[in-house]
């Protein structure tokens, strides 16, 4: 695919990959039941933080009470109880889980823990910063929070390019950035990966869906959620001074999470902790309370 075509291709993302709150929050508020699950005073506290403003991802909005770190999973686990489930997101134009054409969750080998080289018929392997993804699910049931284990998670993302596998052009015929897992006792889940780009339109993320069980993942079946978590500016800044991600620069200077299509909304349960760096690579922690 042309660099023209690409760019026609990132212009049609920023149009239809996040179609923001007016499309989803009816389904976040069905599927979320806020204020059966919260209750008055944390529908209150919910709402305050879709509320507040705040660029830097560290305090208002951005930032859980107690000064807990924003959905990673060094903090108590009662402050997700506190905010509530994560949130519902749409899975974009590109989910490779059957609603939109391609179906990597019906091949032999999805199922793996690194997630940087394609599978099957495909050879491609993703070049960019080396990412370790830790993930922890959480079962919400009132006030109670246990970890969900054996539930599944589907992750993909988007490349260094900012292109996902088996959509665009010249990944078309790759499957890399995608695969599923199962949780551990602790509701714990590890993905091996590179880190995305910031392509037009869209703050940094990675897309995930979350299943009960291996076999309903694989088989596309009872979604429990579908969600976005978010990638912090800091670190984005850092990755995107490397080699190949020039064209992340730009991208990212243009977009705020305040002003995302997605995060807009209130991203503190979806701002994932991120530790590392550039030569030793980077490590993304996000607790996932469903």
């Amino acid at each position: 695919m042309s660099h023209h075509r690409h760019a026609a291709d990132q212009t049609e993302k920023t149009e239809e990959h996040d179609l923001g709150l007016a499309h989803d929050l009816p389904r976040i508020m069905a599927r979320r039941g806020l204020l059966g699950l919260l209750g008055g005073v944390g529908a209150a506290a919910a709402l305050t933080a879709c509320g507040a403003d705040d660029t830097s991802g560290t305090t208002g909005r951005g930032q859980p009470p107690n000064g807990a770190p924003p959905g990673g999973m060094d903090g108590d686990s009662s402050v997700e109880v506190a905010e509530g489930e994560i949130p519902e997101e749409t899975a974009g134009p590109y989910p490779g889980d059957g609603s939109n054409g391609p179906d990597v969750l019906g091949e032999s080998g999805v199922v793996r823990s690194d997630i940087t080289s394609s599978f099957g018929s495909g050879t491609g392997v993703a070049e960019g910063i080396a990412t370790t993804v830790r993930l922890k699910v959480y079962d919400l049931d009132g006030d109670e929070v246990t970890p969900l284990a054996g539930a599944a998670v589907y992750l993909w993302h988007c490349d260094r390019e900012g292109r996902y596998s088996m959509y665009d052009d010249e990944i078309a015929e790759e499957n890399y950035l995608r695969g599923v897992q199962a949780a551990d006792a602790d509701g714990a889940i590890t993905f091996t990966t590179i880190f995305p780009a910031c392509y037009a339109g869209r703050w940094p993320h990675m897309h995930f869906e979350v299943y009960e069980s291996l076999d309903a993942a694989t088989g596309a079946a009872d979604k429990l959620r579908t969600s976005q978590l978010a990638l912090p500016e800091d670190v984005c800044r850092d990755v995107y001074a490397s080699e190949g991600y020039e064209q992340s620069v730009q991208n990212l200077a243009q977009l705020s999470l305040e002003t995302d299509g997605v995060f807009s909304d209130g991203y503190s349960l979806q701002l994932a902790k991120v530790t590392g760096s550039v030569e030793d690579g980077y490590t993304v922690s996000l607790n996932v309370p469903v």
